[in-house]
């Protein structure tokens, strides 16, 4: 059955997350131990005990989310589904580099410390006297109609972020510039306008200090050709190198998320199965609303897991 991984990102962390799986497998037990040496954080203690104003922190957010994504798929291997393709959300693309085998275990946890420590430096630089910059997730209202309203706010730094599905896409702003956008596109006729639990304009030009720093420090990991087709982010196709997937992994922090493209070229693949690998279902409702015939389906917990089987 050719299967796909769809790898959450930042947004779906939540305290106790991947738990279950850490109490069930020993694989799951060392790769915590692994990580938390590599990272020099007490990862079992952070996601099992840390708070969520600790878990929004994006120097731990990225962190926990990619531990808890590659433990859902080691979980996911050990009961023989393996991924035949795969794709991450922002930070979810992490796991995915791993799994296509495009970076090692320590070079995956190096680069979402460096990312996350550059992301949380940049996304303070761009905090203003209104309140701190952030990201808000906008329904209801198709891409052709939002982009022109949130072009005419790019003075007031706000941006589109995501592409999410063909009624969902996510802006990242200064709280004033957000402020100002939010209420326009609710004129417009959007269903519903949400500030994200995030703590940065992420996917925006307000973080292009962040993407150079991010982009200076990878060039001491190695990264190499996927072993299996990966999606990007930045482009909506395959990476085909792991040339390419260092340049595409600075680009990303500065670049929409264009996860509705994703979505296509994984539909066009032909696949039999799509599991949402990690905590929550974010990304089960997003392809749902892509593409209903073939359900994407939630593994990222031990009984979500075991009722695959």
């Amino acid at each position: 059955m050719k299967t796909a991984f769809l790898f959450p990102g930042q947004g779906a962390q939540y305290p106790g997350m991947a738990k279950d799986l850490f109490e069930g497998s020993q694989k799951v037990r060392e790769l915590f131990a692994a990580a938390s040496d590599i990272t020099g954080k007490d990862l079992t203690r952070l996601l099992f005990n840390g708070t969520e104003e600790d878990l929004k922190n994006t120097d731990n957010t990225q962190i926990a989310m990619t531990l808890a994504n590659i433990a859902a798929s080691l979980v996911l291997e050990e009961q023989g589904i393996l991924a035949d393709m795969v794709a991450g959300f922002s930070v979810g693309e992490y796991a995915a580099l791993y799994n296509a085998g495009v970076l090692c275990l320590e070079d995956v946890f190096k680069a979402v410390v460096y990312r996350g420590r550059a992301m949380e430096v940049g996304a303070r630089e761009s905090d203003g006297p209104e309140g701190p910059s952030a990201m808000s997730a906008v329904l209801g209202l198709p891409f052709d109609e939002a982009a022109p309203i949130i072009q005419s706010f790019q003075d007031e730094k706000v941006f589109i972020a995501n592409h999410s599905s063909p009624t969902q896409i996510v802006i990242a702003g200064t709280a004033r510039g957000l402020d100002l956008a939010e209420k326009a596109l609710e004129e417009a006729g959007a269903m519903k306008v949400v500030r994200l639990k995030v703590s940065g304009p992420f996917h925006s030009p307000l973080l292009e200090g962040a993407r150079r720093e991010f982009q200076e420090a990878i060039q001491v990991l190695d990264f190499h050709d996927p072993v299996k087709p990966i999606f990007s982010n930045v482009t909506g196709g395959l990476i085909t190198s792991g040339q390419e997937a260092r340049s595409l992994a600075g680009l990303q922090i500065v670049s929409m998320v264009k996860w509705v493209d994703c979505m296509a070229r994984i539909v066009e693949a032909d696949v039999q199965r799509v599991l949402e690998v990690g905590p929550g279902r974010v990304l089960s409702g997003l392809w749902k609303s892509y593409h209903k015939p073939l359900r994407a389906q939630s593994a990222g917990t031990l009984e979500s897991i075991q009722a695959l089987l």
